[in-house]
């Protein structure tokens, strides 16, 4: 399989199977682990991998994100994460995770406009909300939304056209926004508040989100800069679940709104985009300070189903550095909201405090992650946890869009076929043999 110059094959691993001896190329990384590639194994030995969850498999090459658990780094594009989030907007890392590099200042002004046109939805898209209950989860209708779009923007349909994907990218990062705040809106039965292409992408969210037509929202530079820095720090994070179902979906062909409407329902499980959201139903289970150590106990138990969720993180065996960040920003925000008059932030507080104290906890490395504080800043700026993944997802357009645009400019990629460890029937005849446990 012929690789790109950047993964220049070093040497080779010797696979025993039997008698017979199988040479695998390996290819380095910049950086990080190298890489044994097994794709010609079957058509040599007539057998595949065996690998649940994909968890020691690189699925594809990428330039975009990299991730070293162990130590806590995550860059886009080789530039550290603390240091965009500092320093950069949403808008700018999104141009950076696109196109590669940071843009200048000329280049970052035009893209800003390229972006904000977009922030309208046709007309007839508003009456799809309709057709929701109610009480419909806005993941419901921000998944049935973004699948929509192919629908009405059929002229950035073609995946071979550059021009065309380029348009599509910037349409759903644009959109995407808006979607979320009708999302919002509906859920709580209100009318929806059109953009305003004058504010920042943050700001703008936090406008359609909590102004109405009786009152305009005062927006908080403070509470706009945590939107931002939330935004920023979701923007992507290598071949997660939700990413893994962007390429999977976009290697069939599918049009770019479908590719990420399937990526905003990976993202919707509790495992992935809902954990911050299990982190405040969490919290409001505990209930009170003084229950903290009792569902710290709980969570030590092995045989007690309770888990402390918002600690520890599948990939992060250190401190996750979006979490360092997040924790700044939250004392922020709570200094200048405060929470004498919200018991879940306080308790929030407390448990964090209690956690990083106790030699379980600090042992195994289960550290506050992205989740707990993200959490706890979105309820101390008025959203309530159903809205939490709603906005992971408006952030994960950026690294989706990023992500499906190299997959289809990849020149060896396939339409993605995995394979399995079959263990039902062999040959069976019809008719021969019934099943009485057959209670269906």
């Amino acid at each position: 399989m012929p690789r790109n110059k950047s993964t220049p094959k070093i040497k080779k691993a010797k696979l025993t199977i039997n008698e017979n001896t199988y040479e695998l190329p390996i290819y380095n990384s910049t950086e990080g682990e190298s890489v044994i590639d097994i794709s010609k194994l079957h058509s040599q030995a007539k057998l595949f991998t065996y690998d649940p969850g994909f968890t020691s498999t690189a699925s594809c090459e990428s330039k975009i994100t990299f991730i070293d658990g162990d130590k806590g780094i995550l860059r886009y594009r080789g530039y550290d994460i603390e240091e965009l989030a500092n320093k950069s907007d949403f808008i700018e890392v999104v141009n950076l995770l696109i196109y590669g590099d940071l843009p200048n200042k000329e280049q970052l002004k035009k893209y800003k406009k390229l972006i904000t046109r977009h922030t309208l939805l046709h007309e007839q898209i508003i009456n799809f909300f309709q057709g929701f209950r109610r009480d419909a989860h806005p993941m419901a209708m921000m998944v049935g939304v973004m699948g929509a779009l192919s629908s009405f923007y059929q002229d950035t349909l073609d995946i071979n056209d550059p021009h065309q994907r380029q348009e599509a990218t910037r349409r759903i990062v644009a959109k995407s926004s808006t979607i979320g705040a009708m999302a919002y809106k509906y859920s709580i039965g209100q009318s929806f508040v059109s953009p305003k292409n004058n504010l920042s992408f943050s700001e703008n969210f936090l406008h359609m989100c909590f102004s109405n037509t009786a009152e305009e929202y005062k927006i908080s530079p403070i509470l706009a800069k945590a939107m931002d820095t939330i935004f920023i720090l979701h923007a992507d994070h290598e071949q997660n679940a939700s990413t893994s179902t962007v390429r999977l979906a976009g290697s069939s062909g599918a049009n770019p709104f479908a590719c990420i409407a399937a990526g905003v329902s990976s993202l919707w499980g509790p495992a992935h985009g809902g954990a911050n959201q299990a982190a405040l139903e969490m919290l409001e289970q505990i209930g009170s300070s003084k229950n903290i150590k009792k569902y710290i106990n709980k969570a030590k138990n092995k045989k007690d189903k309770f888990k402390l969720m918002g600690f520890g993180h599948r990939v992060y065996k250190n401190y996750d550095p979006r979490a360092k960040i997040l924790k700044k920003i939250c004392q922020k925000v709570l200094k200048h909201i405060g929470i004498k008059n919200d018991p879940i932030l306080k308790l929030a507080m407390d448990l964090e405090k209690i956690a990083l104290k106790d030699k379980y906890f600090v042992e195994k490395k289960l550290y506050p992650n992205v989740d707990f504080y993200s959490g706890i800043i979105l309820r101390a700026i008025g959203f309530p946890p159903e809205m939490f993944t709603v906005i992971f997802a408006i952030s994960r357009t950026a690294g989706w869009t990023a992500q499906w645009t190299e997959m289809i400019e990849d020149p060896i990629q396939k339409i993605g076929r995995p394979r399995q460890l079959y263990s039902g029937n062999k040959l069976q005849k019809y008719g021969v043999k019934r099943s009485k446990k057959n209670t269906r």
